[in-house]
C-alpha cells in the first residue's frame, strides 16, 4: 500500500505539533511520563526574578522545578508558588524555601532542610525567608564602604588644605635647603665609603693589617698566654697564707719593739727618752775627748820613764784640740 504524501506531511506535523506540548509542558515544569506527582507549596511576599520552570534544588542538588505562581488573594497579600517535585526526596516539616539570584540573573528556589523528624507529604506548604538580592546585598555591603570613602575623601582634602596652607615660599625654601644638605650629606657618605680612598675603608684596612699582625704572633702570643699562666699556677701553689701570717708576727713583734723604744722602760726606751743620759752620755765623751788630746799632746805628763828629759809641768788642757782628721787622708790599703 502506497502512502501518499498528504499523509506523511500530515502524520509529520501531528508529531511535531506533539513534541512542542510535551517540550513546553516540561519547559513549564510538568512531569508527563510520570504518573505520581508530588506538589508541594510556598508562599512568598514578593518573588523578584523568579518563573515559571526556574529550578528548585537543595544543597545545590535540583530536584524539581517552579510548576506555577498565582497571587493568594486579591489583595495580593502573598504569592503562591507551586513546586513540582522531580525527585523522590524526603523533605522535613518545618523547612524553608527562599529565593537567591546569581550574577548571571539564574533565579533559582532553594530549599533549606530543617532537623525534623515528620516528613511534608503531597500539597504541603514550605516555610519561607526573603533573602536580599544579589543586587541589594552588594548595595546594602557598598553603602557603608561608600560613606566611609567619602569621609575619608574630605578628610584628605581637609588635611590637603592644611598643608597647603603651611607651604609658604619660605617654608618651600626651607625644604630646598634641607634637600640640598641631605644631597651634600649623601656625597659626603659616598667619599667616606668609598673602595680606594675613603676613610672607612682605609679603617677597615688598619683593621686587616692588625689582624693579620695577630695571626702572625698567634705562636708568640700562645707563649707568653701559657709562661703567664704557669707564673699564675706557681703563684696559686705558694703558701701564701702561711707567708702572710708570719709577716704580720714579724709587724706585730716589730710594733712591740717600737712600742717599748718608745717607752720609758728598758735600756733602749731609757736611751732614747731620758734627756739627762745623754747629757751625761755628751758630758762624758767631751771630757774623754779632752783627756786623749792632752795625753797625745802631754804624754810625758803620764808615763815618767824618760831618761834624758825632764818631766812636763805644762799646765793641762782645758778643751780639745781642733780635729784635723779631715786634712790627713786615710792610708791606702796594700
Amino acid at each position: 500500500m502506497k502512502v501518499s504524501n498528504e499523509t506523511k506531511v500530515g502524520a509529520l506535523a501531528a508529531v511535531s505539533i506533539t513534541l512542542l506540548i510535551l517540550g513546553f509542558n516540561y519547559l513549564k515544569g510538568k512531569n508527563i511520563f510520570s504518573k505520581a506527582k508530588t506538589e508541594i507549596y510556598a508562599v512568598f511576599d514578593k518573588v523578584d526574578g523568579l518563573n515559571v520552570a526556574n529550578p528548585v534544588t537543595i544543597n545545590g542538588l535540583q530536584i524539581g522545578k517552579v510548576y506555577e505562581m498565582h497571587e493568594k488573594d486579591k489583595a495580593l497579600t502573598g504569592i503562591v508558588v507551586t513546586i513540582n517535585l522531580t525527585k523522590d526526596v524526603d523533605i522535613p516539616k518545618g523547612s524553608y524555601a527562599s529565593i537567591s539570584s546569581d550574577l548571571l540573573g539564574t533565579t533559582t528556589l532553594t530549599i533549606t532542610k530543617s532537623d525534623g523528624k515528620e516528613l511534608m507529604q503531597n500539597g504541603d506548604t514550605l516555610l519561607t525567608q526573603n533573602n536580599a538580592g544579589l543586587i541589594e546585598g552588594l548595595k546594602a555591603s557598598l553603602n557603608p564602604a561608600l560613606v566611609n570613602v567619602n569621609g575619608a575623601v574630605k578628610s584628605l582634602d581637609s588635611l590637603l588644605k592644611v598643608v597647603g596652607s603651611y607651604f609658604d615660599p619660605a617654608t618651600k625654601n626651607n625644604f630646598h635647603a634641607i634637600i640640598a644638605n641631605l644631597t651634600k650629606s649623601s656625597a659626603n657618605l659616598q667619599i667616606l665609603l668609598d673602595a680606594q680612598t675613603g676613610s672607612l675603608a682605609k679603617a677597615l684596612g688598619n683593621v686587616n693589617s692588625f689582624t693579620a699582625n695577630l695571626a702572625k704572633n698567634n705562636s708568640t702570643i700562645d707563649t707568653t698566654l701559657s709562661n703567664l699562666s704557669k707564673a699564675t699556677g706557681k703563684f696559686a701553689n705558694m703558701k701564701l697564707d702561711e707567708t702572710l701570717g708570719s709577716l704580720q708576727g714579724a709587724v706585730t713583734e716589730l710594733k712591740g719593739l717600737m712600742a717599748k723604744a718608745n717607752s720609758k722602760e728598758g735600756s733602749i726606751g731609757l736611751l732614747l727618752n731620758d734627756p739627762k743620759l745623754y747629757r751625761n752620755l755628751e758630758s762624758t765623751t767631751y771630757k774623754l775627748n779632752i783627756l786623749l788630746d792632752d795625753f797625745r799632746t802631754h804624754p810625758k805628763r803620764y808615763v815618767n820613764v824618760s831618761v834624758f828629759g825632764k818631766k812636763d809641768k805644762s799646765d793641762p788642757l782645758t778643751a780639745p784640740l781642733q780635729d784635723d782628721s779631715a786634712s790627713h787622708p786615710l792610708p791606702k790599703k796594700q
